[in-house]
């Protein structure tokens, strides 16, 4: 920057003011800095690293002002504004060091406690270093499938895919997606993901054993956007693919799924969609289990055929994804595109905007915390490069390099985890299409000779346009396509070419900047970029080597590397740091050899190219001394040229989707856990009561009250079978002998089968017009007593044919909620279920009991088999009993503060008693210190902040709703939520989503101490104003409720 235009005029104008700083008259702020020179201060605060855009517009005004009075006047406050700006910018790096460093002790300290449990049962020679036979990020070196290299690999490898009938479902929510004139640049939402992901579910629609892909985004309907975004579906169609694939395998194609949600008739960017990502996720939880029935009926003999994976692009739709994921019971994939710790990293380091600032315009902890979700529910996280892993993933609590090598090498080992688990990093290139290219294979004379006695063939416009700077021509063409942005570092590679007088005589330059009308109209960065760039010509006297035209169309873009080929010249990317490459590798696919930053994903694509040079972006000798090797040497051109062409396809999408497959493929496969039987698929439209309840267990029959939380002897084994990938797939009698065990241990008794259940009242959920959940957290369990009864009094003479289900969904045990609701004379069969400890526990109640101390409670073992995943078991259980007594170390004075509660544990469920909710730290310290050990889970404070469960990390209380909608076909837009105005610090997941929701104003509100320590607002996660929510008045009673429904159009009017 301290070539920049503006910044010499800048310093010679104060320069010419420095006079007038001693003088009396100057101003007083200046007056006060003493010595403060403010030339001196400029270079070393401002120019160093310090975004100046808003001082130079700054600058222009002073400039223009006549007045030398007045100019000096505003000359002095911008000196002033500087030594703010930089103050600040001192502040926030001090505070970021100091974060850092934290951070640093924290991921240390974490990695030490995981290593010291897992080390336990590690011989001495496992303990040591396993690099040799993982790579650097776990993945084992032996097995992998063979790259394609040949079209009889492909067609081998199709072979072996056809049969499979997989269905696959994309998520990117944000942009203007489309499958054909996408418009791609429209603005900051609508750029190469949007691109990547149409072009990604058409391809893999084109693979064989790929039967269905659906792309779900959201459907826009808005009067500035075209009406094709408003079509609930679109489908994909297929290109004239290199593959040779087409024809081969049954398929039903690809297509673009719009699911209408947000903001109606408005399109907003994606900052504003995080409150309504709920309402998506019911929506497409619909459509999925319906596609998935109709592919049953087509391919699945009957059976819905489930995905395979779900995978989310970008924050948004890793979030969405997670949930489905959680919801479905099937694998999650992941990938980022950018993310949100690193973008947060170098706001900060431009020292403009306090966190606080960034986190307001961008809702950055949101989107941090969607990601540290994706991470805790991935099987996979798909990047581009490795340098997204090592720079980037790192920096996330809950990805660590270094445990999760350790991790790989016990798995690999068939060794205990102890419930920690990482997901795998996998490293595949986007994919490209090559059908359209033909690679140049003439030379320049030859070509110009052919073209002037073949004018059917002229040359493409594009080429004048670029041709007309030089005053020679045929000279091979140095070609860097870039926006003009500093990070891209164009201007050493000016200062390269302009300072190497053999580089300039065998070569020209060629400089494709964007778009431009007027520099004076660009933005202060990219202007002053460009001014630079042009006085750099005008002092190296470059004129008639170098062009930079000032327009290009997209369609232009392989036309110009076509005319680089024919010059048989270099494309060079000089960029600092280079995230992936794209252009490295189209300009491949047109035979040219490239240059390239040593820094990034070029790293990886000249791995597999090997078509060229790489250089360190800050040495400009060295850049030269690459482009001139390449330009003069013909033999290494052509070599360069020919091994670039040669490998290639490896970049292609077919390439592409076959690593994405056998990935895939290689997930431990999950389903939504009733559709497996030792008699076959379960039919879940059946009628009958019998086998709606197949595997829901009875605990009603001589259920004994069992208050002093004696421990069975056999439940402590259970997470030797759990804290691992590879053991988590155990037999279904294992897991229901650890449960009712686990349920013995809680309740007490013994169980046998319930002859009763075919008379059973639960199938009529099916039949249910309204599903009533009330869910609202109580300061005390009988003011949610009171509640219960109002809300069934509000029903009234309107559930007299049972249209109206009543669900009960809290933080209370199934023992306490049974207390409860003996106590007010109201009957559990009048509740169609029972969400416990916090969603970790789903009850049905059953009519047979023995005696007074009966519970009359089905278990629904389905429902642990959907959230146990990543659950850590003993491993986890242990690492919070540990850290219970190091808070209560720090407290001494205080007594024990937090302490293991085990007669409220269940086997999903560890339950800590708080005496001093004001001395704990709050949920997000402890989800993260768990996330930085590996160990995934969900953190909740219920019950005003008196008690803490750590649960499944996908289990909750609004994800088992969406349970019910699967299991049992609920219609969640029929669902009401009887909610407080706040609650448990998992309230929020209560409030979004398709279903209605009714707020009691004063319920709930003493546990807004729990949120009040929050990494981002409620409002970036519930949107308040849908018309699906209602609040009532405060001390209502039936009738207010009542009143409220019929305004939701649930019940009618009296």
């Amino acid at each position: 920057m301290a070539g920049n235009d503006w910044v010499n005029s800048y310093l010679e104008a104060i320069l010419d003011v420095g006079p007038g700083i001693d003088d009396a008259k100057s101003s007083l702020l200046l007056r006060e800095r003493g010595r403060f020179s403010p030339t001196r201060y400029f270079v070393e605060q401002v120019i160093t690293g310090f975004d100046e855009t808003d001082l130079h517009r700054s600058w222009i005004r002073a400039a223009a002002t006549r007045s030398p009075q007045e100019r000096n006047t505003r000359l002095e406050n911008m000196c002033w504004r500087i030594w703010n700006l930089a103050r600040k910018k001192k502040q926030i790096e001090g505070e970021e060091a100091q974060r850092k460093a934290k951070r640093r002790l924290e991921r240390e300290r974490g990695r030490k406690e995981a290593s010291a449990d897992m080390s336990e049962d590690l011989s001495e020679g496992d303990k040591g270093d396993v690099s040799g036979e993982l790579s650097a990020h776990g993945d084992s070196t032996k097995g992998r499938m063979p790259r394609i290299s040949s079209v009889d690999t492909m067609e081998n490898w199709a072979i072996q895919y056809k049969e499979k009938k997989l269905y696959i479902v994309l998520i990117s929510l944000h942009g203007l997606i489309r499958g054909e004139n996408m418009e791609l640049g429209r603005d900051s939402d609508t750029g190469g993901q949007v691109k990547y992901v149409v072009e990604l579910a058409r391809a893999l629609g084109s693979m064989p054993g790929v039967y269905r892909v659906d792309l779900l985004t959201r459907q826009v309907s808005a009067p500035d956007v075209d009406w094709t975004y408003a079509e609930p579906s679109e489908m994909l169609n297929r290109k004239n693919t290199e593959n040779l694939m087409h024809g081969l395998g049954e398929s039903s194609g690809a297509y673009i799924i719009r699911i209408p949600f947000g903001p109606k008739d408005k399109y907003v960017q994606k900052e504003l969609l995080w409150p309504h990502i709920p309402e998506f996720v019911d929506a497409a939880l619909t459509h999925i289990i319906q596609i998935s029935k109709v592919l049953g009926e087509q391919v699945g003999s009957g059976q819905p055929i489930w995905p395979v994976a779900i995978h989310g692009h970008y924050a948004d739709a890793g979030d969405a994804a997670a949930l489905l994921s959680g919801a479905l019971n099937v694998p999650m994939v992941f990938t980022g595109h950018s993310l949100g710790r690193d973008k947060l990293e170098q706001l900060l380091k431009q020292g403009r905007l306090s966190r606080d600032e960034i986190n307001t315009a961008y809702k950055i902890m949101r989107r941090i915390e969607a990601e540290e979700l994706s991470l805790d529910a991935s099987e996979i996280v798909v990047t581009s490069t490795r340098q997204e892993i090592e720079e980037q993933w790192r920096l996330y609590d809950g990805f660590d390099p270094v445990l999760e090598r350790k991790l790989r090498a016990r798995i690999k080992r068939g060794v205990s985890c102890h419930g920690r688990f990482m997901p795998r990093m996998v490293v595949i290139p986007p994919g490209m299409e090559f059908h359209h290219i033909v690679p140049h294979n003439g030379d320049v004379d030859g070509e110009v000779e052919r073209d002037e006695g073949s004018p059917a063939s002229p040359d493409p416009p594009i080429w004048s346009e670029i041709m007309r700077f030089f005053s020679n021509a045929c000279k091979p063409m140095i070609l860097a396509l870039a926006r003009p942005d500093p990070k891209k570092n164009i201007t050493t590679l000016v200062k390269a070419f302009g300072e190497c007088r053999p580089l300039r005589e065998l070569a020209n330059l060629t400089l494709i900047m964007g778009n431009r009308d007027d520099i004076d109209e660009m933005s202060g960065t990219n202007a002053a970029l460009l001014l630079s760039i042009l006085k750099l010509i005008d002092k190296y006297d470059l004129y008639g080597q170098v062009a930079y035209p000032k327009h290009h169309k997209q369609s232009d873009v392989p036309d110009i590397y076509r005319l680089g080929a024919k010059t048989k010249g270099v494309f060079i990317n000089p960029a600092f740091i280079e995230p992936f490459g794209l252009t490295l590798i189209e300009a491949a696919a047109h035979g040219l050899p490239i240059v390239a930053t040593k820094n990034g994903g070029p790293v990886d694509i000249h791995r597999v190219l090997d078509n060229g040079l790489l250089v360190d972006p800050h040495d400009q000798q060295s850049i030269a001394d690459a482009l001139l090797k390449l330009v003069s040497d013909k033999q290494l051109w052509e070599r360069c040229r020919q091994n670039g062409l040669k490998n290639i396809h490896q970049f292609s999408w077919p390439e592409h989707c076959k690593a994405y497959l056998s990935r895939i493929s290689s997930c431990r496969q999950r389903q939504p856990r009733w559709q497996r039987s030792d008699n076959g698929l379960d039919n879940s439209e059946s009628d009958s009561p019998g086998d709606s309840l197949r595997d829901i267990h009875d605990l009603s029959l001589n259920l004994k009250l069992s208050l002093d939380g004696d421990k069975n002897e056999g439940g402590s084994t259970l997470d030797n079978s759990l804290d691992t990938e590879e053991n988590a797939v155990t037999g279904k009698n294992k897991l229901e002998n650890a449960v009712l065990a686990l349920s013995n241990r809680t309740i007490g008794g013994t169980q046998k089968a319930d002859h009763n259940i075919a008379s059973g009242k639960f199938p009529a959920l099916r039949r249910r017009k309204y599903v009533f959940v009330i869910a609202a957290d109580s300061d005390t369990t009988s003011d949610f007593l009171e509640i219960i009864k109002k809300v069934v009094e509000a029903a009234g003479k309107d559930n007299s044919a049972g249209f109206i289900g009543f669900v009960l969904s809290t933080a209370l045990t199934i023992l306490e909620l049974h207390s409860l609701l003996v106590s007010g004379g109201l009957s559990p069969l009048a509740f169609d279920a029972f969400i416990c400890n916090s969603g970790s526990e789903l009850y049905y109640p059953s009519s047979s009991t023995e005696d007074n101390h009966g519970l009359p409670f089905l278990v629904d073992l389905d429902y642990h088999f959907h959230t146990e995943y990543r659950w850590g078991g003993e491993g986890l259980r242990k690492t919070l009993v540990r850290w219970a007594a190091s808070v209560n170390d720090r407290k001494g004075e205080e007594g024990k503060i937090v302490e293991e509660d085990e007669s409220r544990s269940t086997i999903h469920c560890y339950a800590f008693k708080v005496t001093n909710p004001q001395m704990i730290p709050p949920v997000k310290e402890l989800r993260k210190l768990m996330r930085i050990q590996a160990l995934r889970c969900h953190v909740i404070y219920c019950q005003n902040g008196t008690k803490l469960h750590v649960i499944p990390v996908l289990a909750s209380r609004s994800q088992a709703l969406r349970y019910l909608h699967v299991r049992w076909g609920i219609d969640l837009s029929n669902v009401v939520v009887i909610a407080g105005e706040c609650g448990d610090t998992d309230y929020e997941g209560l409030l979004g989503g398709v279903h209605k929701t009714v707020i009691l104003k004063g319920v709930g509100e003493s546990a807004r101490k729990l949120h009040a320590n929050r990494n981002y607002s409620l409002e970036d996660v519930i949107s308040f104003d849908s018309h699906n929510v209602i609040q009532v008045d405060e001390a209502c009673d039936s009738n207010d409720i009542r009143a409220s429904l019929e305004k939701l159009g649930v019940l009618k009017g009296q």
